[in-house]
């Protein structure tokens, strides 16, 4: 009644970022696997577009708390500035150096290097501190 479970408990840390980046970058290869090997590759290339998406956007949530938890109270709004600055940047970047692969060697390739960045990221959040069981 008046207590919870651990699982309710719960707050987003480091650890949760490694893992929802890990499941991530899973889908892209996927996807590219598939179209390597031409199997079935319109629809797994739709669907799998559409999973990346909804796992991309809890990724992005995950990444916006943990940028308000991990701020210095003082500096909150500079880190999330920072934040919303390098989002874009890479979004620019991504976006111009994707369609650039796209022409030259196609779509198994941006999934891969989209794969393999997301793979990087996940690396990354190994680093990212974690709450201590009480």
């Amino acid at each position: 009644t008046g207590t919870k479970s651990a699982s309710q408990n719960k707050v987003p840390d480091g650890r949760s970022a490694l893992g929802w980046a890990a499941i991530l970058s899973i889908v892209p290869a996927g996807i590219a696997l598939a179209i390597s090997y031409d199997f079935h590759a319109a629809n797994i290339l739709i669907w799998g577009l559409m999973l990346f998406g909804a796992l991309f956007a809890i990724n992005s949530s995950l990444h916006s708390y943990l940028i308000v938890s991990y701020a210095d109270e003082d500096g909150v709004s500079l880190d999330v500035g920072f934040y919303y600055m390098a989002n874009a940047m890479g979004r620019l970047i991504g976006t111009v150096l994707s369609g650039w692969v796209y022409q030259v060697y196609g779509m198994a390739a941006c999934l891969w290097i989209s794969a393999a960045f997301i793979a990087l990221a996940a690396l990354i959040s190994i680093k990212l501190p974690r709450h201590r069981a009480i």
